[in-house]
C-alpha cells in the first residue's frame, strides 16, 4: 500500500513550488507599479489583473475538468481515452481563445464599466489589456495541458514550465519598466512574451515525455463518442458555473474597492496579492488531492481515496497555520515593501487582521475543491458555491456596508470562504461515495 505522505508530497511539493512562482510574478508587478508615487499605476494593474483573473478563473474548467477526468482514465489505464481528453480540451481552448480575440473591444469596455475606477486608471488599464490579450491563446492551451499533466500524476513538467514562464516574465518586466521607462504597457508586454515561451516549452516537454502515447487519429476518434462528450461538457459546465461565482465575488470585491478610491483600491490589491500567495501554496495540496482522488476513483480503491483525503487536510491545514503566523508577525513589514505611498500603507494596515483570518477559514475550501474535482463530483461543489455567493456574501455586504464600509467587504469575504468550507465538508460523505 503506498505511503500517503509520500504520495501527497511527491505531487504537492512541485505544485507548491510552481504555484508560489505565480504570485511572485504578481508581486513583482505590484512592486514595480507601487514604487511610482501616483497610485493610479498600481490601480491600473489591479483592474487589468482583475479582468484577466476573470478570464482565467472563469475558464479554469479547462484545467480542472481535464485533471479529474484524465486522472480517472489514468486509474483505469485507458490510454485512448487519456489522449481523447487532451484533444477535446485543446479544441475547446482554441475556440474560446479565438472568441475572446474577436470580441476583445466590447469585453474591455464592459469590464472597465463594471469595475469602475478613475479615468486615469481606466486609460492605463486599457493599454495593459490591449497588449496582454494576445497572450490568451498560449495561456488557455497551457491550462489544458497542465490539467492533463496533473491527471497523469506528473507535476514536474508544469513546475518547469511555470517557473520558466515567471522567470521570463519577471526579467522582461524589469527590462521594460526599469530599463526602458515603460509602465503598465511594459508589464503587459513582459507577460505576452513569457506566455509564448512557456507554450513552446510545454509542447517540447510533452513530445519528449509522452510521444509514445500519441496514437493514430483513428484510435482517438474511437473515444470521441457521445457519452464521452456528454461527460466532458457536463463536468466542465458545473465547474464553469462554480468558477463564475468565485470570479464574481473577486470581481465584485475589486469593483467595490475601485469605487472607494485609488488608495483603498491599491490597499486591497496588496492584501489580495498576499491572499493569492496563500491560496496558491495551499492549492499545491488541492492539486495533489485532485490527482490522487481521481486516480483512486478510477481504479475503485475506496480506502486509498479516503486516506488521500485525510492526509491532504493534514498537510494543507499545517500550511494554513504557518501562513497565519507569518502574516501576524510580518504583515505590516510586507505591506511597507509593496507600497511606497504612506496613505496606502495606513489603509492596508487597518484591514490586515482580515487577511490574517483567511488561511484558517479558506484552506478547507481549497482542499475540498481539489477532492471534489478529482472525483468529478462537481454538482454539489457548484451548488455550495452558488449558496455561499448569493446567500452569504452579497446579502451580508449590502446589510453591513452602510455602517462599516470596507470592513463590511472583508467580513463578507471571510464568511463566504468559511461557508464554502462548511458546506463542502457537510456534503462530502454522500457526494464522494
Amino acid at each position: 500500500m503506498p505511503n500517503p505522505n509520500k504520495e501527497i508530497l511527491r505531487l504537492a511539493i512541485p505544485n507548491i513550488a510552481s504555484n508560489i512562482s505565480i504570485p511572485l510574478l504578481s508581486a513583482v508587478d505590484t512592486y514595480l507599479m507601487g514604487q511610482i508615487p501616483d497610485p493610479k499605476y498600481l490601480g491600473a494593474i489591479a483592474l487589468g489583473s482583475a479582468i484577466f483573473n476573470f478570464v482565467f478563473w472563469s475558464l479554469g474548467f479547462l484545467r480542472m475538468g481535464t485533471t479529474g477526468m484524465t486522472a480517472q482514465a489514468f486509474g483505469q489505464d485507458d490510454q485512448k481515452k487519456i489522449m481523447a481528453l487532451l484533444v477535446q480540451g485543446l479544441v475547446v481552448a482554441v475556440l474560446l481563445a479565438v472568441a475572446l480575440l474577436l470580441f476583445q473591444k466590447p469585453f474591455l469596455s464592459f469590464s472597465l464599466w463594471a469595475l469602475g475606477g478613475s479615468e486615469g486608471v481606466h486609460e492605463l488599464a486599457g493599454t495593459y489589456f490591449n497588449i496582454r490579450i494576445w497572450a490568451i491563446p498560449a495561456a488557455l492551451i497551457m491550462l489544458v495541458m497542465n490539467g492533463w499533466f496533473f491527471g497523469m500524476q506528473n507535476t514536474v513538467i508544469p513546475l518547469i514550465v511555470t517557473i520558466l514562464v515567471n522567470l521570463c516574465n519577471i526579467f522582461f518586466n524589469l527590462l521594460f519598466v526599469r530599463q526602458m521607462g515603460m509602465n503598465a504597457d511594459g508589464v503587459a508586454m513582459g507577460t505576452l512574451i513569457a506566455q509564448y515561451i512557456g507554450l513552446v516549452a510545454t509542447v517540447i516537454l510533452f513530445f519528449y515525455r509522452y510521444r509514445h502515447l500519441i496514437p493514430k487519429w483513428e484510435d482517438i476518434k474511437e473515444r470521441f463518442d457521445k457519452s464521452n462528450f456528454n461527460q466532458f461538457f457536463t463536468v466542465n459546465r458545473d465547474i464553469f458555473i462554480r468558477t463564475i461565482c468565485l470570479v464574481f465575488v473577486f470581481t465584485f470585491f475589486s469593483s467595490i474597492s475601485a469605487r472607494s478610491g485609488d488608495v483603498v483600491l491599491s490597499a486591497n490589491q496588496i492584501l489580495l496579492l498576499f491572499l493569492t500567495m496563500i491560496s496558491y501554496a495551499i492549492d499545491g495540496f488541492a492539486h495533489a488531492a485532485e490527482s490522487l482522488v481521481g486516480k483512486y476513483t478510477g481504479s475503485k480503491q475506496t480506502d486509498s481515496k479516503w486516506r488521500s483525503v485525510r492526509y491532504s487536510f493534514y498537510w494543507g491545514g499545517g500550511f494554513a497555520l504557518l501562513f497565519l503566523l507569518f502574516f501576524v508577525v510580518f504583515g505590516r513589514w510586507m505591506i511597507g515593501v509593496f507600497a511606497e505611498n504612506e496613505a496606502v500603507q495606513a489603509v492596508a494596515n487597518d484591514y490586515l487582521p482580515w487577511l490574517c483570518l483567511m488561511p484558517i477559514v479558506a484552506s478547507a475550501a481549497y482542499i475540498w475543491d481539489g477532492i471534489y474535482i478529482g472525483a468529478t463530483a462537481v454538482k454539489p461543489m457548484r451548488n455550495s458555491m452558488v449558496v455561499a455567493t448569493f446567500g452569504i456574501f452579497l446579502p451580508l455586504y449590502y446589510m453591513l456596508a452602510p455602517l462599516y464600509g470596507n470592513h463590511a467587504l472583508w467580513l463578507a469575504f471571510v464568511l463566504f470562504m468559511l461557508a464554502r468550507s462548511i458546506f463542502l465538508g457537510l456534503l462530502a460523505r454522500k457526494a464522494l461515495e
